[in-house]
């Protein structure tokens, strides 16, 4: 099953050296995630060819412009085109507000039904839920209220081993040998045992988004052992004193977080315009965690299993 992040934006405030404001893209098997949606968000996924009237759930971090600022022309698009399935927003509370006003004025009433989901700043809460997945709420420190997300696959069912398979076998024997049952005769007689038939599950894999935050420890218990952890780095470390005055994060911070949590990879993100070249900021990161990439729009990270 997929596990895939497109990057879509990755610049802080403003739009610069061919970068866009944040946005990402997150394809677990067949469910389709917005995460963030800075101005120019549909420009993006119409560029990159994605499947964006799959999306069903969008997360918005907080209400700085460079975060949400794409949202309404996205959803007018979706309208347009005859979108007729139901989409889910979680966000700060005033973004339903911000949403309302402009489809009373412009006096447009959408093809789809839209779901409103308010969220607590300062919690981890678990708030959406399915069959494979479940999201939580990060905690962030910021100027104003900001919001994280992490995302975790559900443990799985064993696999069945293929090479054992035995044509009487039935479906729902097969369904309750994977979720770990052995299968006895109406006489009680042992069928098939599990652990004969099965291997075990592919693991389960996680990603957090840590959107615009000073540098908070805090945070590290909510994200330990994570796959892949999105940071933001806006600066460099000489200019720190910078970060902690706007409750930004440096590159050897988000290094900091990375390898305090354990993570498995860390992606940096949200550039101050003033790096046109962020090679500085990687190299800061590396020195601390090695295992650091940047997001680069454009790119999808997978995350196996």
């Amino acid at each position: 099953m997929s596990f895939q992040i497109k990057i879509l934006g990755s610049n802080s405030a403003t739009p610069a050296h061919n970068r866009n404001q944040s946005s990402q893209l997150l394809n677990i098997g067949s469910e389709y995630f917005l995460i963030d949606c800075g101005e120019g968000t549909q420009m993006q996924l119409i560029r990159y060819r994605t499947r964006f009237h799959k999306i069903s759930h969008i997360f918005i971090s907080h209400l700085h412009g460079d975060h949400y600022l794409g949202l309404m022309g996205l959803l007018l698009t979706m309208h347009l085109q005859k979108r007729s399935h139901d989409l889910y927003i979680f966000g700060p509370q005033g973004l339903d507000e911000i949403i309302t006003v402009q489809l009373k004025h412009s006096r447009t009433v959408l093809s789809y039904k839209l779901h409103f989901t308010a969220l607590q700043a300062d919690s981890h809460t678990l708030i959406y839920e399915s069959n494979q997945l479940s999201v939580y709420t990060l905690p962030l420190v910021h100027r104003i209220p900001c919001t994280g997300f992490l995302f975790k696959e559900k443990p799985k069912d064993r696999r069945m081993n293929k090479a054992k398979l035995l044509p009487e076998m039935t479906g729902e024997e097969i369904t309750r040998l994977k979720k770990g049952e052995d299968i006895y005769s109406t006489e009680g007689q042992l069928r098939y045992r599990c652990l004969d038939y099965t291997l075990p599950p592919r693991r389960s894999r996680s990603f957090a988004y840590c959107s615009d935050t000073k540098y908070e420890p805090a945070l590290i218990p909510y994200i330990k052992n994570v796959d892949l952890l999105y940071h933001e780095a806006t600066f460099a470390q000489d200019q720190a004193e910078r970060a902690a005055e706007t409750f930004h994060s440096t590159a050897e911070q988000a290094a900091h977080m990375a390898r305090e949590a354990n993570a498995a990879t860390l992606v940096l993100g949200h550039y101050s315009v003033r790096y046109k070249d962020l090679s500085p900021l990687l190299s800061e990161a590396q020195g601390i965690f090695p295992n650091t990439r940047l997001a680069i729009e454009g790119e999808t990270i997978e995350v196996k299993d």
